[in-house]
């Protein structure tokens, strides 16, 4: 569950992050929780990134999706006054291709950013989030050089350049904890249930565990633009970046 399949719906968003439209069919509508559907690529939100957003077309209708709700099954929510999709029916599925896109792009420019940072600093991550194109990201970092914002961008942008595969792998649990470093937080935040970990691989920068949409290199990240560097309390540094 959370791998392949989250409940009765088989996640196509971690197959294939680049699928954008797919067919499906309704297995549960409720005017309260939302619509459950066998397939879907729409990214459910977790791990700082934000839900996807789109459509399910059916018998010439459209129904606007603006978020998810997790629980035993994945509900997608519907847009306030959207109709719901009739339990059975097969219809149409369209991700929003401008905010995933840019989502993915920001979401491996952090993975970026994480691996420099870890590399060059020895710091860990205590917190983040995202939203299309920025994101902020704190790390425990006590001290931090006179120059280390732009010094800080430089390396994340040569990185970004190196044009690194970004490879994902599902690993069983055991396997995927004797990696060195997994976890780059400074909490574990993977459940004690989980069986299987799914790995984001920067080859040659950062190997951690995931559950998010990524692109193929970064290449495809662009420039990252480290906006501002602030202090978080005693040991905590927060780094505030947009793409460019």
């Amino acid at each position: 569950m959370g791998v392949t399949h989250h409940g009765r719906t088989e996640r196509l968003d971690l197959a294939d992050p680049t699928l954008r439209d797919w067919t499906c069919t309704v297995l549960a509508a409720d005017a309260e929780q939302g619509i459950v559907l066998d397939r879907s690529a729409f990214y459910p939100g977790g791990g700082g990134q934000p839900p996807d957003h789109g459509v399910l077309l059916w018998q010439g209708v459209q129904t606007r999706i603006t978020g998810t709700r997790k629980g035993d099954d994945l509900w997608l929510i519907p847009a306030e006054g959207d109709p719901l999709t009739p339990v059975g029916t097969q219809v149409a599925g369209a991700v929003e291709d401008t905010r995933r896109t840019l989502l993915m792009r920001t979401h491996s420019g952090l993975h970026v950013l994480c691996g420099v940072v870890f590399r060059d600093f020895g710091a860990l991550v205590t917190g983040g989030n995202m939203e299309p194109g920025e994101a902020r990201m704190d790390f425990n970092l006590p001290e931090v050089p006179a120059d280390f914002k732009a010094r800080l961008e430089e390396l994340v942008n040569t990185e970004v350049g190196a044009d690194r595969q970004v490879v994902t792998r599902v690993l069983g649990r055991d396997e995927a904890l004797a990696l060195p470093d997994i976890i780059r937080t400074q909490s574990n935040l993977i459940p004690a249930d989980e069986q299987e970990i799914r790995i984001v691989d920067i080859v040659g920068l950062d190997v951690q565990a995931d559950g998010g949409t990524h692109v193929a290199s970064t290449s495809q990240i662009g420039k990252l633009q480290v906006v501002k560097v602030e202090s978080k309390g005693k040991a905590n540094r927060r780094v505030r970046v947009r793409l460019s």
